[in-house]
């Protein structure tokens, strides 16, 4: 059994509505989980624009976010028949993600100046977000990072940038810089590679609730919803 079968007359009297509690019951009857892991790589547009978004979509429906930065370039390194760190797409192909980053940010109001320096490395940073997401703070730290790459055209690989941009959200850069460096820091970003092939995932930014995956952009508020 489900559970007591609900009545309208209880929602108009506790003020929830209608769709809001079916999402309660819902997850009281299956147990779907209240988070999102959000994978994302920083040197992907698509990422860009879905940490640029998912906050405030995330908030309205009651979810957490579980931010997950790993390295893209280490996964398309483990293809099989294409053992490089680099998309390699054609000409063609190449204009056309370009062209339609370009539109989808201003359709979506999102800033953007290309690097100019694309892509760029990410390899120090993502290292640190692994940091600030064992203490809490990856969140801004990537939104941050983004929009130094994606807007400033600052380059995130150097680490004073990265430096600067950890000072300014109020932390001491020359601990987390070290810890990021370490042996322990270089291999936890390894393990999360690992993570992410385990789950199957093949490119960013990749959504996953429990089993299921979304991956791109447009499929931020599917995976939402989903979840």
């Amino acid at each position: 059994m489900l559970g007591a079968r609900w009545r309208p007359e209880e929602a108009r009297e506790s003020g929830v509505g209608f769709r809001e509690k079916l999402r309660m019951t819902r997850r009281e009857r299956i147990g779907a989980p209240a988070e999102i892991e959000f994978w994302f790589d920083f040197a992907s547009p698509y990422a860009y624009m879905a940490a640029t978004r998912i906050e405030l979509l995330a908030a309205a429906r009651g979810l957490q976010i579980v931010w997950r930065p790993f390295l893209l370039g280490a996964v398309f390194k483990r293809r099989s028949a294409n053992a490089s760190a680099f998309q390699e797409a054609s000409p063609a192909e190449a204009r056309y993600r370009r062209r339609d980053v370009e539109r989808t940010c201003e359709h979506a109001g999102i800033a953007l100046r290309w690097p100019s320096t694309y892509p760029r490395g990410s390899l120090l940073a993502a290292r640190i977000a692994l940091v600030g997401a064992s203490k809490g703070w990856c969140g801004p730290f990537a939104r941050a990072i983004y929009h130094a790459s994606f807007v400033d055209d600052r380059d995130i690989a150097a680490e004073p940038v990265v430096a600067d941009i950890l000072g300014t959200l109020g932390h001491e850069p020359a601990p987390i810089i070290a810890a990021a460096i370490s042996a322990p820091g270089k291999a936890a970003l390894a393990a999360q590679v690992e993570r992410a092939l385990a789950k199957g995932i093949f490119g960013a930014p990749t959504f996953v609730i429990g089993e299921e995956l979304f991956w791109g952009n447009d499929r931020l508020e599917q995976a939402l919803d989903w979840a």
